[in-house]
């Protein structure tokens, strides 16, 4: 089976397991989003779902949580990997939003990778599901899973692999595809439990492969 062969099966087979594809954070606007993904940093959705509640019970707005001090914020995400690093990043993006967009997220790529905490997967969330721009973010899911269905070369980086799914697959399916490639990955085509060798998708792009793909 060729590449565009695989990616065409891929985005087939996607649509009928996932025709549906809601945000896994829970948000209410384009700030509450901002937050969520930046504290699923080395993080799961499922405890980021458990601490965002009380984080903005605390301060719901960019306003607000720029006044809260950073220990405040800290004792709300303190269950989150990098607790630390990131209530300092959520204070000072908090104040930045509030100094130089009236609180408001910014929909531009510069503008919020500028942000403290907000690099290029986050910024990309935001803007492909609150703006709809499209994007394609890559988390380590997506490179895991482009990797064994031959969509990128192995051990590639992230950025090379965000390049490869973008010439491969139509611009207007990025927004979609990327979260249902995130759903399969945690469904069927775990780091451990498939290895390239069991689920669906992997054994069809690859009937004759025998050995796991680490």
């Amino acid at each position: 089976m060729l590449k565009q062969e695989r990616a065409t099966f891929i985005s087939k087979r996607l649509n009928e397991i996932y025709p549906e594809t809601p945000v896994p954070l829970n948000h209410k606007d384009a700030y509450q989003l901002l937050v969520a993904v930046l504290l699923s940093a080395q993080c799961t959705d499922a405890r980021v779902n458990i601490v965002t509640p009380g984080l903005f019970a605390k301060a719901s707005t960019a306003q607000d949580m720029a006044i809260l001090k950073e220990d405040e914020i800290l004792e709300a995400i303190k269950s989150c990997g990098l607790a630390p690093k990131k209530s300092r990043a959520i204070k000072r993006l908090s104040e930045i939003l509030v100094e130089n967009y009236n609180g408001e997220v910014p929909d531009d790529f510069a503008s919020l990778e500028d942000l403290p905490g907000v690099g290029h997967k986050t910024a990309s969330v935001v803007m492909s599901q609150w703006f709809g721009f499209p994007a394609f973010p890559v988390d380590t899911h997506i490179h895991r899973l482009a990797q064994r269905w031959g969509l990128t070369k192995k051990n590639n980086n992230v950025v090379k692999t965000e390049r490869d799914l973008k010439l491969i697959f139509p611009e207007d399916l990025w927004n979609k595809l990327h979260l249902q490639i995130i759903f399969y990955g945690r469904e069927f085509c775990t780091a451990r439990g498939c290895r390239g060798l069991k689920c669906e998708i992997c054994t069809t792009c690859y009937p004759k492969r025998k050995k796991p793909f680490d």
